[in-house]
């Protein structure tokens, strides 16, 4: 039994559950749909608008239809209760009313039929002792309100009263509610009782009659601003999905122009900008494509005359020690060395033109991350001995593996490390290399003299220098970290940089594991730990942006 019990219990909850999940959905879908849609907003405010003055507007009618259906009421019950009074005056005097001629009297006042309906009579000889009296057969004594009794017992003759009350009936007829109007002629109290059943009835088919008005109506206003707010929101939907048509790059979007009103000239206005915004894309295309035509041009026309100087140079380089003039000698070597970096730009500018034409390609292949960053590091070594700093290796114990590009992927830390060694101004820098279920990350980070704020944003601009005034030591082009950058964003990644002006600064490269995956996160911070308190300055510049 208990057993039984408990799966009953488990399957009430479940069930429970699964409603509870179908309203939130069905809840969640109504919200979503009521914020994005404008013409829904607006149908939803007409209707909770309206009801609510149809509301009010309804309960005011039958407030006005119950007060005159009322008041006619009160009014031939009066005429009437006049009427039998007279005939009480008439037929009894004031004679002391015995039971025969009282009973008598009220047959005679019953078949009277004024203009207020039925009605049931109630008559009394306020000399008796007791507050009794003489009824029609199918009504209770108690039908008559004893604040009323106690009203007209007290009042001079020919006074009149009514009041509202319960209607109690001999046998099974059940009570009903009714009006109550009482007079006094003489030593005789005159009741008469008038059911309400017909006026409440009438009050009932008009209360349905306004509730079936009054939703007619409110959907009747709904359908109409529904209509109305439609011929608004579909041109203006029309233009939002022509704008992000445009955004997507379907410059030839174009609006339906319909008449002259505001949302005609809404559509003539969007044609206009949509042209305006075709011609000046086009024309910086066309521009972008000169400017990476030419570098492209350059690039490779320099490489004939570049290798003619070259073979010159490496003849003076090589007989630098047999001139007369040592000046002679040392001018060879400056040649050399600029030839030498002139050959890094022109390489460096190839690769940007490929990048900028998109014709950039990865040659990606599995390869643990740890190698590629102890070859580098292996590589400027010797750079960062000279300049007195010493790079610290935090590296995981187990592979990190990810489908890279090696060549493109040890430029980029390369750049970072020189970069990371040119500014730490002898300090030691460190490598860190983290990896996660989805990506892998390295970041360099120095104790040099950081970034200023505002210069975070330009940290990865071509040829772009953190003090203009300071010499590039390393021979740089000021195109790595554009270069990396763009590496970084082929494979999917980010690059990002951070940098507290006196605290240094820090790089970080975040790859996905699986080329060209979607990259979510990245298992190291961006920020190094114990960096400060002050407000750090990002430089966030993710794949894609």
């Amino acid at each position: 039994m208990n057993v039984d019990m408990r799966r009953a219990k488990r399957f009430v909850r479940r069930g429970l559950g699964a409603v509870r999940r179908v309203l939130q959905g069905a809840v969640g879908a109504a919200y979503l749909r009521w914020r994005r849609s404008i013409q829904v907003r607006v149908v939803t405010s007409t209707l909770f608008i309206s009801a609510i003055v149809v509301a009010i507007l309804g309960a005011f009618l039958m407030q006005q239809v119950s007060s005159a259906l009322m008041d006619g009421k009160v009014k031939a019950a009066r005429l009437q209760l006049d009427d039998g009074l007279a005939q009480v005056q008439r037929d009894l005097g004031n004679s002391t009313g015995d039971g025969s001629r009282l009973n008598s009297t009220i047959d005679r006042l019953k078949a009277r039929s004024g203009p207020s309906g039925l009605y049931e009579v109630y008559i009394r000889d306020t000399t008796e002792q007791y507050f009794d009296g003489y009824t029609t057969n199918e009504l209770r004594q108690e039908s008559v309100p004893k604040r009323l009794r106690e009203e007209l017992k007290n009042a001079p003759a020919g006074s009149r009263a009514y009041t509202y009350g319960k209607l109690s009936y001999v046998g099974d007829r059940s009570d009903e509610r009714g009006l109550i109007v009482g007079g006094k002629t003489g030593q005789f109290e005159l009741y008469y009782l008038f059911p309400l059943t017909q006026e409440q009835q009438t009050l009932t088919n008009v209360s349905r009659s306004l509730a079936g008005v009054g939703i007619v109506l409110v959907l009747l206003l709904a359908a109409i601003a529904s209509l109305v707010t439609r011929q608004v929101v579909i041109p203006v939907r029309l233009a939002a999905q022509g704008a992000q048509r445009l955004a997507a790059g379907r410059l030839e979007e174009r609006m339906r122009v319909r008449g002259e009103d505001d949302l005609a000239r809404l559509a003539r206005s969007f044609n206009d900008m949509a042209a305006n915004l075709q011609e000046k894309i086009g024309e910086l295309e066309d521009l972008s494509q000169v400017q990476r035509q030419f570098v492209s041009d350059v690039s490779h026309e320099l490489r004939t005359p570049l290798t003619t100087i070259r073979i010159a140079a490496d003849m003076l380089y090589e007989n630098r020690d047999g001139f007369a003039d040592p000046s002679v000698g040392r001018s060879a070597e400056l040649l050399q060395s600029q030839l030498e970096r002139f050959e890094s730009l022109l390489a460096d500018l190839l690769e940007i033109s490929r990048h900028d034409a998109g014709a950039a390609t990865l040659d990606a292949e599995s390869l643990d991350m740890r190698d590629l960053v102890l070859r580098v590091v292996g590589d400027i070594q010797g750079l960062a001995e000279r300049k007195g700093s010493k790079v610290i290796l935090q590296l995981p114990g187990e592979p990190c593996m990810a489908e890279v590009d090696r060549r493109r992927v040890e430029r980029i830390l390369r750049n970072l490390l020189v970069n990371a060694v040119e500014h730490g101004d002898g300090e030691d820098i460190v490598v860190s290399v983290g990896a996660d279920r989805d990506a892998v990350a390295v970041a360099v980070r120095d104790h040099g003299v950081g970034l200023k704020p505002g210069e975070g944003q330009m940290v990865f601009d071509r040829f772009w220098r953190a003090d203009p005034a300071r010499a590039r030591t390393t021979g740089g082009t000021g195109l790595g970290l554009s270069i990396s950058r763009e590496d970084a964003q082929l494979h999917g990644g980010w690059l990002q940089a951070w940098g507290e002006p006196g605290a240094g600064s820090q790089f970080r490269l975040s790859l996905p594991r699986v080329a060209g995956a979607e990259l979510r996160g990245s298992p190291l911070p961006l920020v190094p730990p114990g960096a400060g308190d002050a407000r750090p300055l990002f430089a966030e510049l993710e794949a894609g942006e």
